[in-house]
């Protein structure tokens, strides 16, 4: 009878995992006055895997002058609430190169990368972390907070990565809910969870600038819930300061698979 009744009361509090789900998202990004880029993100979750994909293509000018295209996989297992990621690959094709990586882990842990540019493959061997690491990859980060908000409705949360080359942290808040409203670009009309990440630079990387501008600019993101299967979805996603301006990722649609 106990063993029933856990059962029952773990079923009401976390009903979304009991099976898979893929949520899948269209982003039209705008980066100051410019329509940049066109974005295909989704998440897929059940009780023991994950995966997460994007998929990023250059639009309107940006794509006239620098057509680009690149995708990223991220897969992995869920184990007593630990995401370990088992695969990680990457291929990106702009107007004079093509790339790709794929990261070898052993429980979890990188190993190894083997890297592509036009063809030329070059091996990379990974350093253990130096500090204790709760992943490797942000997109694995990117699983664990939509497990997370799934189960529990909140963002709040620091988790640590390395990424075989830097150690740092990445800070989620909580921020409050606001009510947006659909436009020429967005469908969704309605209340959302907003939530920031910042990413906490643990070990220095002084030379490198793209790194500083990164880890100093807080991401703001709305997530709502799909009012038929009650997922979370994004909403919206924000960074005031870029070199160009603000940047603004709005969900044109969404798809959820179950």
């Amino acid at each position: 009878m106990k063993k029933i009744i856990t059962i029952l009361l773990i079923s009401l509090i976390f009903p979304s995992m009991a099976k898979a789900f893929t949520v899948k998202h269209n982003f039209l990004v705008t980066v100051g006055i410019f329509d940049a880029s066109k974005t295909q993100f989704s998440y897929t979750l059940n009780p023991h895997d994950y995966k997460v994909a994007s998929k990023v293509m250059t639009n309107g000018f940006f794509n006239a002058v620098y057509p680009f295209e690149a995708n990223y996989i991220t897969s992995g297992k869920i184990k007593s609430s630990q995401m370990v990621t088992l695969d990680y690959n990457y291929e990106a094709k702009s107007k004079f190169n093509t790339r790709t990586k794929k990261v070898f882990y052993e429980n979890g842990k990188p190993i190894y990368q083997v890297a592509t540019k036009n063809g030329k493959e070059k091996r990379k061997e990974f350093t253990p972390s130096p500090t204790p690491a709760d992943t490797f990859d942000l997109q694995t980060v990117i699983a664990k907070i939509a497990k997370q908000y799934n189960e529990v409705s909140f963002c709040d949360s620091t988790l640590k990565v390395y990424d075989g080359r830097r150690r740092f942290d990445v800070v989620f808040k909580d921020e409050g809910t606001e009510n947006l409203t659909a436009n020429e670009h967005s469908f969704y009309s309605g209340k959302a969870s907003k939530c920031s990440m910042h990413i906490k630079k643990i070990l220095s990387e002084d030379d490198d600038e793209l790194w500083e501008f990164s880890a100093n600019k807080p991401i703001y993101f709305w997530i709502a819930r799909d009012t038929k299967t009650n997922h979370p979805f994004i909403a919206k996603i924000f960074i005031k300061d870029t070199p160009l301006g603000e940047l603004t990722a709005h969900t044109t649609d969404i798809s959820i698979e179950e």
